[in-house]
């Protein structure tokens, strides 16, 4: 029986698999048009089960020689010598049937030879043999290169692929590689090669002849529908695969482990393959380590300038600019945490997302602030706010009024007040009482610095609420109409809104308002 992996290659006969030979045969293309290029793609993002899939598809017409640098230790990039043998020796063992005879005996003597003696030339030498003897085109794979990529003889082994390929562009019966294909996190192509060992300066790019990569490796809701309806035909569970797919790519925006890593817990958990079983299944990722959301942590503390700016956008509505050339913001956008969205920073998924809020919060409660002391308000009163296995709302708004006024005080006209001073004891305060049985996030197209859009989901309920600074009527009419939108979205005939009134003649409480066939119950402050 098939199940769901999440760790290395995936087979198609042991694995539940999105089909991904749409993109394998738009890869095929751009080996049979001679391409030289890069799949850099974030960590845990299906290249090397593509690369494998690659390998097969052009395994009838072309000599593959398909290579893991992983394989390589540090010692084999001590200098040309070393990596020119460990080269040669690892062809060898991958390709040593295939090979003519004129290169398994240049292989063979180089990896017999002392390092002392060898050099990237000779390594060149014998593969341009082996090039010219070949009866078939001959396309080079290198997958994890980014163990490769601070050395600098890697970056000379780039440069020699380069002139091969610049040769054979002047002079198409010169002995070059059909295709060179190099996959990692790292962009490959934007490397720069030092003027001299040690020198900090660097030029032009020794792999700058790369083509564009721009084959989607994400999943669409159709991709992951085709991997749930083969464990559908398996299990007969009975759910609306289409339905599932969307949820579940609402939530990961199609990236390939947490895609698979959502499917794998509502399976390995029985959590229901329905909208409720995905949510209590986010639930549970949310909370565990992996190596991702280490690396995501990880990034944010090696620059925490950026990390206060993705603070600032999550926490306050603040919209960063997005520039390429900030070397900060290109780290995160490569590792595929962030992305550019109409020039703006956003980051990458609601699961991200989510868990960069949850860790924010965690770090304004180890702080102690008063955004804290809300927070721990709501863990004692934790259990008045759900009554017979459903969330009170409402009861949780009210909760909410009182306590931020006991900590903050009342709003009062013309008072300073910034949207994080809402957002952030809001969300602190939402927490403790939905934490282990039901998520939040914050919706991205309406997060700004004067609304915020929370959506929870408990036990299988869902819940819209609207914070807001009060404007007066005519924007809180407005307002009112936008929360009825989203709740026809998503299928709701009620919502709550939280409003922040510096109006001296406001009056506080809830309140309900129909708008439609939509009921709102309004809490003001």
């Amino acid at each position: 029986m098939r199940e769901f992996n999440t760790t290395g290659l995936c087979v198609p006969e042991r694995h539940y698999m999105v089909d991904i030979s749409g993109r394998v045969a738009q890869m095929r293309a751009m080996v049979e048009r001679g391409d030289y290029f890069c799949v850099n793609r974030a960590r845990q993002y299906g290249k090397t089960t593509t690369l494998a899939a690659l390998e097969d598809a052009l395994a009838e017409d072309f000599t593959v020689a398909s290579l893991d640098f992983q394989a390589l230790g540090h010692a084999d990039f001590a200098t040309e010598g070393t990596f020119a043998g460990a080269l040669a020796q690892t062809l060898l063992d991958r390709l040593a049937p295939d090979l003519p005879e004129v290169a398994d005996k240049a292989l063979e003597d180089l990896a017999d030879r002392d390092p002392g003696a060898l050099s990237l030339r000779l390594l060149f030498r014998a593969l341009r043999l082996w090039l010219d003897a070949s009866q078939r085109p001959v396309v080079l794979i290198v997958d994890e290169v980014d163990s490769a990529t601070n050395n600098q003889v890697f970056l000379d082994f780039l440069a020699q692929l380069r002139l091969q390929y610049l040769t054979r562009q002047r002079n198409p019966s010169a002995p070059a590689f059909r295709s060179v294909v190099l996959a990692g996190v790292t962009d490959v192509k934007h490397l720069k090669a030092r003027i001299r060992p040690g020198e900090a300066t660097k030029v032009n790019s020794p792999w700058n002849i790369a083509a564009d990569f721009d084959v989607d490796m994400s999943f669409s809701a159709a991709d992951v529908a085709g991997m749930l309806a083969d464990y559908e035909a398996d299990h007969a569970t009975g759910m609306d695969v289409r339905a599932v797919a969307e949820e579940v790519v609402a939530w990961t925006a199609g990236y390939p482990f947490l895609v698979s890593r959502v499917c794998q817990l509502v399976d390995k958990h029985d959590l229901g393959w329905d909208g409720g079983g995905v949510d209590a299944a986010v639930g549970l990722l949310l909370v565990e380590r992996n190596t991702l959301f280490d690396s995501l942590v990880g990034k944010l503390e090696d620059y925490p300038e950026l990390k206060a700016s993705l603070r600032s956008l999550l926490m306050e509505g603040r919209e960063v600019a997005y520039n390429p050339d900030q070397e900060e913001m290109s780290q995160l956008a490569m590792y595929g945490f962030v992305k550019n969205r109409g020039g703006r920073v956003v980051v990458a998924n609601r699961i991200f997302e989510t868990r960069l809020y949850n860790l924010f919060l965690s770090d304004e409660e180890l702080r102690g602030g008063r955004s804290a002391r809300v927070g721990d308000a709501a863990s004692l009163d934790r259990g008045l706010f759900v009554e017979g296995g459903r969330l009170n709302m409402r009861a949780v708004l009210e909760g909410f009024r009182r306590t931020y006024t006991e900590v903050y005080g009342p709003l009062e006209e013309g008072g300073r007040f910034a949207e994080k001073d809402g957002r952030e004891p809001f969300l602190m305060y939402l927490k403790p009482i939905i934490n282990g049985t039901g998520n939040y996030y914050v919706e991205a197209q309406t997060r700004d610095q004067t609304r915020t859009d929370v959506i929870m989901d408990y036990l299988g309920e869902r819940f819209v609420v609207e914070l807001k600074i009060w404007r007066g009527l005519r924007y809180n009419e407005a307002g009112e109409r936008q929360v009825s939108g989203y709740l026809d979205y998503f299928g709701l005939s009620v919502g709550y809104m939280l409003s922040f009134n510096f109006n001296k003649r406001k009056e506080t409480g809830l309140s309900r308002v129909a708008v439609g066939d939509k009921v709102l119950w309004e809490e003001t402050i």
